[in-house]
């Protein structure tokens, strides 16, 4: 299964680079019903492969000029406080609730952008966020992270369009940097009560950041709007499918 695991591993980096988020959302399920991974182990592996995967994503936006570095450092910096206490706080809590929460999570995702609305500004680069905001989103989401393993991508992208009036693109190279980040801060707090395989790790990463320099160098060519539904609903049926098997399972 390994081949299988590191071919769908593409799919983890295409997404980051084109939608700068999803990485998560793929590689949790993909670690547990695919390489046989327990759900804390997969989590904690898909912290590291999302963190790497964004870093690699992050430098072709940046060429690009479509990273805030200010807005994305501080909402970052916050989601990492919040990433490493939900690492910390996943180790009192079962792994057959942490894959419940993330089905959850995947379905909340999916519906969010099968509904949302295009709103994107017609022009310029928009406005940085109030710290203030800033700081309780980033660590809210990045607790988020830190619990169920979820990157969070797709929560900053939509806050970041939204709150902060940037364009979809810049919206997207900046959540890169976040995720990146709190990616990070959360795989920091999982170590402390769970290890990885590190050749599988290190695959799964290798193979995704491939995916993840096609997805952003795709990502100003390809209609944001039409891929963020047809992900929606890939997601969502693979939240449903996660969920399913949890509850089977449990």
């Amino acid at each position: 299964m390994l081949w299988l695991t590191l071919t769908l591993a593409v799919l983890v980096g295409a997404s980051l680079g084109l939608l700068g988020g999803g990485g998560s959302i793929l590689t949790v399920p993909l670690l547990v019903y695919v390489a046989g991974q327990s759900a804390k182990e997969a989590i904690a592996t898909s912290l590291l492969v999302v963190g790497a995967t964004s870093v690699a994503a992050l430098v072709t936006h940046a060429r690009a000029g479509t990273v805030r570095w200010r807005t994305g450092l501080v909402f970052g910096a916050a989601a990492m406080v919040g990433a490493y206490a939900g690492g910390r706080l996943a180790a009192f809590v079962p792994g057959s609730v942490l894959l419940v929460g993330f089905a959850v999570m995947m379905l909340a995702t999916a519906v969010a952008m099968i509904r949302g609305r295009s709103t994107e500004p017609a022009g310029g680069e928009g406005r940085d966020l109030p710290v203030a905001l800033v700081l309780v989103e980033g660590v809210v989401v990045g607790l988020v992270t830190g619990v169920v393993g979820a990157g969070g991508g797709f929560l900053v992208v939509p806050a970041l369009v939204l709150l902060g009036g940037l364009p979809m693109p810049v919206a997207v190279g900046t959540s890169l940097l976040v995720v990146a980040m709190k990616s990070f801060a959360g795989l920091v707090g999982y170590l402390s009560s769970v290890s990885i395989d590190g050749r599988l790790a290190l695959a799964v990463t290798a193979t995704a950041v491939v995916g993840s320099v096609l997805g952003g160098l795709l990502a100003r060519r390809v209609p944001h709007e039409g891929l963020r539904k047809g992900f929606g609903w890939f997601v969502l049926v693979m939240g449903m499918l996660v969920l399913g098997q949890s509850v089977v399972g449990g």
